[in-house]
């Protein structure tokens, strides 16, 4: 089990929903937390309920804006990737500004911190490294243009750093949610199976968080339900289209 009390976490996406609740959580368990995102308005807020927490906002599309915030943090244990940006849209509707920003915030983003904080990790011999996917992540899914390629991408760069960082003492945790009530799913209208509130996928971070295995999905059985469809044949999945 990891404990987190005393250790320094750098959370990208703390604004607003999971990350939010997932703050809160890891303050009351004692760590140290640097905030960020793009809204330092919801940043203060945040910071302002917790016991040790500094606020750094950021774009994670701004390559040189990740590079000074990542030099500013003197000391850093862990760092969690759960920045997310969602829009519903068919290949049929296609906006291609629209999939590219997601691409770009949900993928790339990573891409840019990780090439900022692994190394760094790489030299000092330790490090906590958490990426929040998704399981649209796993398929190919109905009005995914943009989000369900970009975290499908996030989860191949999970697995190959698994590899990598073998024997590094670099620590690669890939957490993988279904629907969380959020401001983005509120788009949705279609009805989302075993939706979760953000307080209780937070908790569910967490607890993979004090673990070392590298793979969580969530909620089960929904999430086997998809794991299990990524098992079928195309021939199956795309039958009568």
């Amino acid at each position: 089990m990891t404990d987190v009390s005393g250790k320094t976490y750098w959370l990208i996406g703390a604004s607003e929903g999971l990350g939010r609740a997932l703050a809160r959580r890891l303050s009351d368990e004692g760590a140290h937390l640097i905030l960020s995102a793009r809204n330092a308005e919801r940043l203060h807020s945040l910071s302002a309920e917790l016991a040790d927490a500094r606020v750094v906002a950021l774009d994670v599309t701004d390559t040189a804006a990740v590079r000074r915030a990542a030099a500013d943090i003197d000391e850093l244990h862990g760092v969690i990737y759960n920045v997310g940006a969602y829009e519903p849209m068919r290949a049929t509707e296609w906006d291609s500004d629209t999939a590219l920003t997601m691409a770009d915030i949900n993928f790339t983003g990573a891409l840019r911190v990780l090439g900022e904080v692994v190394p760094r990790f790489v030299r000092q011999g330790r490090g906590d490294i958490t990426l929040v996917g998704s399981l649209a992540g796993y398929r190919g899914l109905p009005a995914a243009i943009g989000y369900g390629a970009s975290k499908a991408a996030l989860v191949s760069l999970a697995e190959t750093m698994r590899f990598d960082l073998k024997d590094t003492g670099v620590v690669v945790r890939l957490v993988n949610p279904g629907f969380i009530k959020t401001r983005l799913t509120q788009k949705n209208s279609f009805r989302m199976p075993m939706l979760m509130t953000p307080e209780d996928a937070a908790q569910r971070v967490l607890r993979a968080m004090k673990r070392r295995r590298f793979r969580t999905d969530f909620p089960a059985p929904f999430s086997w339900l998809i794991r299990c469809v990524d098992l079928l044949p195309d021939l199956l999945v795309y039958r009568g289209k």
